[in-house]
């Protein structure tokens, strides 16, 4: 069974309440267990961390270093200027899907740069709490070629 680690950047702990015309109305629990079950049916196993610290990101992505098949992970607002965040994903040597619940590309100019994408197998922006399940179907796809 794969193994994925599920990464969620600051201020994704506020998802319901936050800007609910762009994030929806779905918390992040909400996700979570959306993606509990989609992973039954993938054979996936996943472990989550939501922080809204920097360092506390980048220990789980060095620990998920030989004991994780991939990444998932909506670096929220450090998908713009994190190069730590960035290296640590990069260091570590596994698939990464970047995922978004807004489309990144149509909101303010300082958000159309990614510089997680470039370490990324791909990124999925613009569904809402579906950026997620997408993220993961093409995580799992991203794996099994690898294996």
């Amino acid at each position: 069974m794969a193994k994925v680690l599920v990464v969620n950047g600051p201020n994704l702990n506020m998802l319901g309440v936050r800007e609910p015309g762009v994030y929806g109305s779905r918390t992040l629990s909400d996700i979570e267990n959306m993606l509990r079950e989609q992973a039954a049916g993938l054979q996936v196993e996943l472990d989550f961390c939501q922080s809204n610290h920097e360092g506390v990101l980048i220990d789980r992505i060095h620990a998920a270093f030989g004991t994780m098949d991939g990444i998932l992970i909506n670096p929220g607002a450090l998908t713009h200027y994190s190069y730590a965040l960035r290296d640590a994903l990069s260091s570590v040597g596994l698939p990464v899907v970047e995922v978004h619940m807004s489309n990144i590309h149509k909101r303010e100019p300082f958000r159309h740069v990614s510089v997680i994408a470039p370490v990324a197998a791909g990124q999925i922006a613009g569904f809402g709490a579906g950026s997620y399940t997408l993220g993961l179907q093409a995580l799992a796809d991203v794996i099994r070629q690898q294996a």
